[in-house]
C-alpha cells in the first residue's frame, strides 16, 4: 500500500504551489463488511406458527448484511405461503419491496440500490420480522484527499475536499463537517456538509498570518457517513487532519482511531516520504 502511494506520487510529479494530503480510512473489519452469507436468506419450517419471534427465527438469518448493488433472495423453506414485504407489521408496507404470496419451493430476489437499513415482514404471518442492512460501495475503506492553494497573510484559502473509496472509485451522498484554524482563530467551520458526487469546495475568510512552520493552517474534516437520511453508514465520526505550511511542502497526518490504519503522507517540493 505505501509503495503503491510513492510510485503514483512520483509520477503525478506535484508542484510546490499545490498541497495535497492523502488520508486512508479503514473502518472495523466486522462492523462494515458484508457478511459472506448475506445474498440469501430462508423462511424456515414451522415459521407461520407463531413463537419463532421469541428466538428471532422465523427468517434465518433475520438480519442481514449487503452492499448496494447486491442482490438478497428468500427461498420458502416452509410448507406455508409467506410474503417478503419492506416495512412493519405496524406501519404496514413502505413500498421499497413485495413478493406478493409465494408458496412452498420458490423464491424472491430483491437488488438493493441504495444505503439504509430496510425492515420487512411476511403479510399472512405478521409476526415474522427481519431486516435488510445495505451497505454504501466502499465503506470498508474511504479515501479523503485534501487540494489547497496558497495560504498567505490576508489570503482567502479554497479547500477541494474529494471522497473516494479504496479503488480510487467515486463515492455519492458523504457527509461530513470540515473545520480550519490558524493558531486559536477559526477561518472555516462547516458542519453538516453533504456532497451527492463526494466532491467539496470550501472558502476561508482571509488568514490572520502567511501559513508557516509555526503558524500553519490546520485543517480537520470528520466523516459522517453515506446516506441521503440518517441513519448514515460507514467508518462514521472517523477524523482526518492536514496541515498546510507553504515554505516547507504539506503536512499531512491522520488521527488513529478504533480499528484504524493510517497511512502519513509527507510531500516535499521533489518527493513524498511515506511512513506507517
Amino acid at each position: 500500500m505505501v509503495k503503491s502511494i510513492h510510485d503514483i506520487s512520483k509520477s503525478m510529479k506535484i508542484k510546490t504551489s499545490t498541497f495535497l494530503g492523502l488520508f486512508v480510512i479503514i473502518a472495523g473489519l466486522a462492523a462494515t463488511m458484508p457478511s459472506a452469507f448475506a445474498a440469501e436468506v430462508s423462511v424456515p419450517a414451522g415459521s407461520a406458527v407463531p413463537g419463532c419471534e421469541e428466538t428471532n427465527e422465523c427468517w434465518f438469518p433475520a438480519d442481514i448484511s449487503i452492499g448496494v448493488g447486491e442482490t438478497v433472495t428468500w427461498s420458502n423453506d416452509d410448507t406455508a405461503a409467506h410474503t417478503v414485504t419492506s416495512g412493519s407489521a405496524v406501519d404496514g408496507p413502505d413500498g421499497t419491496f413485495d413478493s406478493s404470496l409465494f408458496v412452498a419451493g420458490n423464491t424472491f430476489s430483491w437488488k438493493a440500490d441504495s444505503a439504509g437499513e430496510f425492515p420487512y415482514f411476511c403479510m399472512v404471518h405478521p409476526w415474522m420480522a427481519g431486516t435488510v442492512i445495505v451497505e454504501a460501495v466502499g465503506t470498508e475503506g474511504v479515501m479523503v484527499e485534501i487540494e489547497t492553494g496558497s495560504a498567505g497573510q490576508g489570503e482567502v484559502v479554497t479547500l477541494d475536499v474529494t471522497f473516494t473509496d479504496m479503488t480510487g472509485g467515486n463515492v455519492e451522498n458523504v457527509n461530513y463537517d470540515i473545520i480550519a484554524s490558524q493558531g486559536n482563530e477559526v477561518v472555516l467551520d462547516v458542519k453538516g456538509a453533504h456532497e451527492d458526487n463526494g466532491i467539496g469546495s470550501h472558502t476561508t475568510t482571509p488568514l490572520p498570518l502567511a501559513a508557516s512552520d509555526t503558524m500553519p493552517l490546520n485543517i480537520q474534516v470528520t466523516f459522517n457517513g453515506f446516506g441521503i437520511e440518517e441513519p448514515f453508514t460507514g467508518p462514521i465520526g472517523q477524523v482526518a487532519t492536514k496541515q498546510v505550511v507553504p515554505e516547507f511542502g504539506t503536512i499531512a497526518m491522520m488521527i488513529l482511531g478504533v480499528s484504524i490504519v493510517s497511512i502519513i503522507a509527507i510531500t516535499t517540493k521533489s518527493k513524498i516520504f511515506p511512513k506507517i
